[in-house]
């Protein structure tokens, strides 16, 4: 890492968390290909299977609220 990539780095990382988080989703989106018409072929093409496959029942849903649960299980130590 260059010396002002270095020290653009500290300097973000002295931020207050809303305004790190901020700067890190506008850095992850400018790496983002949102412009590139496959990739957006290829997500709806992935939504759209994945709707079809809810409502043909061969998926089942779950609540946010389980999911968390279930995350939050499988992350303790």
């Amino acid at each position: 890492m260059t010396r002002p990539a270095e020290q653009l780095l500290e300097e973000a990382l002295a931020l207050p968390a809303k305004a790190r988080a901020m700067l890190a989703e506008r850095l992850v989106e400018s790496l983002d290909p949102r412009d590139d018409d496959s990739v957006r072929e290829a997500w709806t093409a992935e939504a759209l299977r994945r709707r079809d496959e809810v409502r043909s029942g061969k998926v089942r849903t779950v609540s946010a609220e389980t999911s968390r649960a279930r995350i939050e299980r499988l992350l303790r130590p």
